[in-house]
């Protein structure tokens, strides 16, 4: 078996992994409720998208 010839220092490590990093996902805000929202999804909270209403909700 081949052996590291030398180990690995932390910047080399930390420069490979400099992409790892998590990013928060997107945001955008409905335009009937102004509630946030995943784009192009339909809206949790209203269940409107493109301004039709997809998911029926109960609102007295």
């Amino acid at each position: 078996m081949i052996a590291p010839k030398r180990r690995t220092s932390k910047a080399k490590r930390d420069k490979r992994r400099s992409h790892h990093a998590l990013t928060t996902p997107p945001r955008s805000l409905c335009p009937q409720c102004r509630e946030p929202k995943m784009p192009h999804r339909v809206c949790p909270n209203c269940g409107t998208y493109r301004g039709r209403e997809v998911i029926p909700t109960d609102e007295e």
